[in-house]
């Protein structure tokens, strides 16, 4: 019998694929769904970064580089000197990835040492499964800070024990958040810092949902760091600002010698996309107006299901920005109240597939079209009057 790495036992499936499965069987049998579960928008992606691809396929495929293509990490680093007036060198401070998934998972064979007392990974839960996991499949030990709704969903280094600190070489923030669509501003970036620096312990931001905000834009945590990157990395994505899911195209920026180290590691298990998506992603960040297009849209989804949570007396924390909307679930119990939804057609993630932090609340992607969302609403309010699904 053929043996198989335990660690995948010990992991587990993904719920958040498996939610995936589930509104894809639906759909073969032909049922009409309001699916507001995996983080997947339906818009399309804008016309000029699909002609820049087709533009670039030539008679000859060739491989990318772990590098990528000059002119994508000086696009890359041009975005954020104008978004968030911070100034790196793309030659040593940025390193193209095939989306930002398998730059946070890989990111720990170039940190943790599987054998030294450093090994544990410090993430949010509820957050991204893949900080956690990426952790254990390092050899490392995922160590999930439980994040709630009195603390805005932040996770806070100053509030742990010196112990766990110690022991953590990694801890991965995410503002704009995902699940909670919280938001954290620059003076708590700082903070952060300030503690991750006391105890050596490699700063990593997920910053995939920048241009997702509604009330001011996010910051960077490299906006924290004065110039000085030392101890930092940013993973940026074009998946949410342009539309971009399945082009799986991102970046991540910061402390030089740790790039050297991930452009090594990247020469066996990654590369940058594909040439004709690299040209792809120099248009899309090469252009803001797509993306204030794409967050009106995104804030006139939230313009319908906000006051209608509102109204069906169903409490909404943190939702300041992202796509994301977080809902206590009425009971408390967050599975039984998504398959109650389930019965109505109308998928959302459970807040336990996030992490044990999660119970108790569920999560709305606002994947539907506006009209597809207010379609929604009605058909869950019709349900909440018929005594179908309880407040």
């Amino acid at each position: 019998m053929i043996t198989t790495n335990p660690i995948l036992n010990e992991l587990g499936g993904n719920p958040l694929a498996g939610m995936q499965d589930l509104a894809n069987e639906l759909r073969a049998e032909g049922t009409s769904l309001h699916d507001f579960a995996i983080g997947d928008p339906d818009e399309p992606t804008p016309p000029f970064i699909r002609r820049a691809l087709v533009d670039d396929l030539g008679p000859v495929s060739r491989y990318p580089t772990v590098l990528g293509r000059p002119q994508l990490r000086e696009a890359v680093a041009d975005w954020f000197a104008h978004r968030h007036g911070v100034h790196l060198d793309p030659a040593t401070q940025v390193l193209p990835t095939a989306g930002s998934k398998e730059a946070v998972c890989h990111l720990p064979l170039a940190v943790l040492d599987a054998s030294g007392d450093r090994r544990h990974v410090l993430w949010g839960d509820p957050g991204y499964p893949v900080y956690g996991r990426g952790a254990v499949l390092a050899g490392g030990v995922s160590d999930p800070v439980v994040l709630d709704h009195e603390g805005g969903w932040l996770l806070t280094l100053a509030d742990l024990d010196a112990e766990r600190l110690e022991r953590a070489c990694i801890a991965w923030v995410n503002y704009p958040h995902n699940p909670t669509g919280a938001t954290a501003d620059l003076g708590w970036y700082r903070e952060q810092l300030a503690v991750a620096r006391e105890y050596d312990i490699l700063l990593a931001s997920d910053e995939c949902y920048q241009e997702v905000w509604f009330d001011e834009p996010a910051p960077s945590v490299l906006e924290a760091c004065d110039g000085d990157f030392t101890g930092v990395l940013a993973v940026v994505s074009l998946s949410k600002r342009s539309g971009m899911t399945g082009y799986r195209s991102g970046a991540m920026a910061g402390d030089a010698e740790l790039m050297q180290r991930l452009r090594f590691l990247r020469t066996t298990v990654g590369t940058a996309s594909q040439d004709f998506v690299q040209a792809a992603a120099v248009a899309a960040w090469q252009d803001q107006e797509h993306v204030d297009e794409r967050r009106a849209v995104f804030d006139a989804k939230r313009r319908v299901v906000l006051p209608f949570l509102d109204e069906a007396g169903l409490q909404v924390s943190g939702s300041q920005a992202t796509f994301y909307v977080w809902f206590r679930a009425p009971g408390g119990d967050d599975a039984a109240y998504a398959k109650a939804l389930l019965d109505e057609r109308i998928i959302v993630s459970p807040g336990g597939a996030f992490g044990p932090g999660g119970r108790g609340w569920c999560r709305l992607a606002l994947v539907p079209t506006v009209e597809g969302c207010r379609a929604a609403v009605r058909r869950w309010g019709e349900a909440i009057a018929a005594g179908r699904l309880p407040r």
